[in-house]
């Protein structure tokens, strides 16, 4: 007893720590105030994860769609601790390197698409697509085309939380933050395939990616970048044929096309890459999460061999780099992590256990009248609830039924994503480790099941 009484004592006390000194993001400020963490993490062991009461959760959206390879994986960690023990850090700047970062860069180009040729390394997804926006306009001005400025993003779309990359999120949440802008960012309508291919009698053609060009001028658009399957706005998959129309448009404008495969890269989608699923190469690929498992923080920018036979060009400081670019030690465990997914059939797991997936929602949907729309890339996965899915009629605004399936689930031990920030949209993601088995994958599908039954019960 009087154990008990201490650890209470401890995580409490925890707890009025943290609302006292620690800030979080992508929280509510005053409701954390009020009410405190709604876990305390203390360790993870495959798909699960354990808090400090000893509660035992299923991570079924790899925490931040990042731990692809599940926790408690030795080969990632003592990839770390030997190069801490080593030398665990050392500059990239000036010309300075460590073997490390170069394994790493040759690595990750010998598994890209296309003629992507070189690597800028960074510490994350938003770090990435600052660091590509920036790079692309710097391309264009050693091209002699200054004026290339703006960038074409993807309402729904998410590419990070810095001034730039936040301008480019199409979630109004984050978009709208602290009003810091990019003004060269323009936002268009996902997934217009027909208008994208020139259909101008088309719905919505003026929110067209090929109608801003045109409104625009493609003298003044540096790059469209995109998620190939939007990961934080709802886990949106693109209509076949779509992003081979964008990669024509961008090709007939002289624009580059930047993939946005924080989330999408390193199997999460079933390919090593998501655009593979559609036999799309870009000109500039950015990743982060899934290169280290969420092991350790790194990101890079993957560059075409004429961006990059352009940028080496330059005889002045390149004027941009992070202290942790090239990081000896997240590149041990990046280059671990690669090794790891090949050695252990990563992918062939993904694509079988998709099947389940697919399988499992179709169960949910002969037995849940609300539940529409299902749909799985690999293990990137959603469903939606509606009042009338025959309809498409959404839930009244006051019924937030996503929130409710996934707090349901929560109190059953298994953390899953609502993606609800849109005006009576309920969306429920599921994204989870990349090494889930059969029984795993079912015993999701049967809380969910249990929290679809409960919701029912409320209306």
């Amino acid at each position: 007893m009087t154990n008990i009484v201490k650890q209470n004592t401890n995580i409490d006390n925890l707890s009025k720590i943290d609302k006292e000194y620690f800030i979080h993001p992508t929280t509510v400020p005053k409701d954390f105030i009020e009410n405190g963490p709604k876990i305390i993490f203390s360790e993870g062991k495959g798909i699960r994860v354990k808090d400090v009461n000893g509660n035992e959760y299923i991570d079924g959206v790899s925490m931040l769609w990042n731990v692809n390879l599940g926790y408690g994986q030795k080969e990632l960690a003592d990839a770390a601790y030997e190069q801490l023990n080593r030398l665990p850090y050392c500059s990239s700047f000036y010309g300075y390197s460590n073997e490390n970062a170069i394994r790493l860069a040759e690595k990750v180009v010998s598994v890209a698409p296309g003629d992507l040729s070189a690597v800028f390394f960074t510490s994350g997804g938003s770090e990435s697509n600052e660091t590509a926006f920036k790079l692309v306009r710097h391309y264009w001005d050693m091209k002699g085309l200054s004026d290339k400025k703006k960038i074409i993003s993807l309402k729904r779309g998410y590419h990070g939380a810095t001034i730039s990359t936040g301008s480019a999120t199409g979630i109004i949440g984050f978009h709208n933050f602290s009003g810091s802008k990019d003004m060269d960012i323009l936002h268009a309508k996902p997934h217009l395939t027909n208008c994208e291919l020139g259909d101008k009698t088309a719905p919505d053609y003026d929110e067209s990616i090929r109608s801003m060009i045109e409104k625009t001028g493609a003298d003044q658009i540096a790059a469209v970048i995109m998620e190939p399957v939007q990961g934080a706005g709802g886990v949106h998959v693109p209509p076949e044929g779509y992003l081979q129309a964008v990669k024509k448009l961008c090709e007939e404008n002289n624009i580059l096309f930047i993939a946005d495969e924080v989330i999408c890269g390193f199997g999460r989608t079933g390919k090593m890459f998501g655009v593979e699923n559609w036999d799309v190469v870009p000109d500039v690929m950015c990743v982060a999460k899934g290169i280290t498992s969420g092991y350790a923080q790194l990101g890079a920018v993957l560059l075409n061999k004429e961006i990059r036979d352009t940028l080496v060009q330059y005889d002045q400081i390149l004027g941009h780099g992070f202290t942790y670019s090239g990081h000896p030690t997240a590149c041990a465990v990046g280059l671990a992590t690669l090794d790891f997914l090949e050695k252990n059939n990563i992918l062939q797991n993904v694509n079988e256990m998709e099947k389940e997936l697919k399988k499992g929602f179709k169960y949910l949907e002969e037995n849940h009248r609300h539940l529409a729309k299902t749909r799985a890339v690999g293990l990137l996965a959603g469903f939606e609830l509606m009042q009338d899915p025959d309809t498409e009629t959404p839930f009244e605004q006051s019924i937030r039924a996503a929130r409710y399936v996934v707090d349901h689930c929560f109190d059953n031990k298994l953390i899953l994503r609502a993606a609800d920030f849109e005006h009576q949209v309920n969306i429920v993601a599921i994204a989870p480790p990349l090494i889930i088995n059969k029984q795993e994958v079912e015993e999701i599908i049967n809380i969910v099941d249990d929290a679809l039954t409960s919701f029912e019960k409320t209306l």
